[in-house]
């Protein structure tokens, strides 16, 4: 593995979109090995489990031996890199409020691992402003299929829906 430019991919990817998969896409392009690691930080709250988000970014990959789909608990991003073997740490700007957060975290992970350099990249401007937020707040209205599939991966729409659905029936059950 010596020689080998291996970089971490970092999110909570709750869900994945079309942007996670652009950014997933140009890693595989620029370093030998991509790893792509789900945060999960105990103080938020997630629509998916983490099992749930691995599937979604496994079944919108194509596997390839030089990807790597992980996770990692309550830790540095710098320290679970410097685990890994990974010289790199892959961040994406979408807009300059992504830039002035990316670049002070640049700066304060350059002060507890200087041996990891961050990599940005920016989106081009159709997926620029998906977010998994965004995302999540425009499911519910009328015909908010046509507008979410737009933005995520076939397998990642799917499982929206079906647990769109599911909570559509729960709410059905509360009620009677």
């Amino acid at each position: 593995m010596s020689g080998m430019r291996t970089a971490v991919y970092a999110g909570s990817f709750d869900p994945p979109t079309n942007g996670h998969l652009w950014m997933i896409e140009r890693g595989l392009e620029m370093f030998d090995r991509l790893i792509v690691a789900i945060g999960n930080n105990p103080d938020k709250n997630y629509s998916f489990t983490v099992e749930e988000r691995f599937e979604m970014l496994r079944a919108s990959t194509a596997a390839t031996g030089h990807l790597v789909i992980a996770h990692f608990d309550n830790r540095y991003l710098v320290d679970y890199a410097r685990k890994m073997g990974a010289k790199y740490v892959l961040r994406g700007i979408r807009s300059p409020h992504d830039y002035e957060y990316e670049r002070v975290m640049r700066h304060i992970n350059a002060d507890m691992a200087p041996e990891i350099t961050t990599v940005f990249l920016m989106p081009p401007r159709d997926i620029a402003e998906v977010s998994s937020n965004m995302i999540k707040s425009l499911i519910g209205p009328e015909g908010w299929e046509e507008t979410v599939r737009r933005y995520v991966p076939n397998p990642v729409f799917i499982k929206l829906k079906l647990a769109n659905q599911d909570a559509g029936e729960n709410c059905k059950k509360d009620r009677f």
